[in-house]
């Protein structure tokens, strides 16, 4: 893509967060070229918090943004989508602290998405391209991105019974993740849930928003998984929403394994501590550097 982008026409959405359960109303609206993805209170005067690696404040069981001691919270499927449509410029108002669940997955966002339209704007489109490798590690996690042309990822995920070991790569593109990311839901376990509500999460979450699987091991929702592997594609799509806190479109192959929240983000603030480890480049920038190494060939 040559150009930055922004949506066509303002679009919204009304629901309650997952973890707070407080009403909640998502109201995506145009910005200029430049802008980047930013977050708007309009019931605190429109307080402003750019979706930036900067503000990350929480990484449990949801990733947070806050400035001047205001929150943002569960941002990462939101930020998912819009990176993978490649949204670089784009309002997010919320009247409350956490963004909308929905259903629990990144559909309603893409659904938002095509009925708001893009709109390229006059602006060169400037990527983030990896010039060397990066790596986070703790334990048997692990997350590691290395130089590649294209965003690519690649995701494994090992969690006892019933859910196992499951495996996934993909290049990120709009259709890919409409596709086969975007549907996958959020999950978690009857056996954990009086401890999550104890800890004051999950007062939003049901079976109309969540995957929970039984303590028997079975799935609680009646009608069962999106996918076989949904829980790892659930993981992709994580993983893709905290990735957006770079804040300009990523070239590089990320390989998580058994990585969550904080990891991501760990990794995201150690490639922008060191500029040594990445390149701003143009899409022109590509175009020239493909035709040089077929005129060498």
């Amino acid at each position: 893509m040559q150009f930055e982008t922004t949506i066509e026409r303002p679009v919204e959405v009304s629901g309650v967060g997952l973890h707070s359960g407080v009403p909640v109303k998502l109201r995506m609206t145009p910005a200029p070229a430049g802008t980047g993805v930013v977050f708007r209170r309009p019931d605190l005067d429109y307080f402003t918090i750019p979706a930036s690696y900067k503000h990350v404040a929480r990484v449990s069981y949801a990733t947070s943004l806050m400035r001047q001691g205001v929150l943002i919270s569960t941002t990462e499927h939101l930020l998912s989508t819009l990176y993978s449509f490649g949204i670089d410029n784009v309002s997010l108002e919320l009247d409350n602290l956490e963004v909308p669940i929905v259903d629990g997955s990144g559909k309603p966002f893409v659904d938002m998405l095509r009925t708001a339209g893009i709109r390229h704007l006059r602006r060169k489109r400037r990527y983030l391209r990896i010039r060397r490798p990066v790596t986070v590690e703790e334990g048997k996690k692990r997350i590691s991105i290395i130089p590649h042309d294209s965003f690519r990822l690649t995701c494994d995920i090992d969690f006892p019974a019933p859910i196992g070991k499951h495996s996934l790569e993909m290049e990120v593109t709009p259709e890919n993740y409409a596709r086969e990311l975007s549907p996958a839901r959020t999950f978690g376990f009857e056996k954990e849930l009086d401890q999550l509500r104890e800890m004051g999460l999950i007062r939003g979450a049901s079976l109309a928003n969540a995957v929970c699987f039984s303590s028997a091991g079975e799935v609680m929702n009646p009608e069962g998984l999106r996918f076989p592997n949904e829980c790892c594609r659930h993981k992709a799509l994580d993983l893709i929403g905290d990735l957006a806190l770079i804040g300009r479109p990523l070239l590089g192959h990320v390989i998580a394994e058994r990585a969550g929240h904080a990891m991501h983000t760990a990794l995201v603030a150690k490639i922008m501590s060191d500029p040594s480890l990445y390149e701003i480049v143009t899409f022109d920038d590509l175009a020239s550097r493909v035709a040089e190494s077929l005129v060498l060939a």
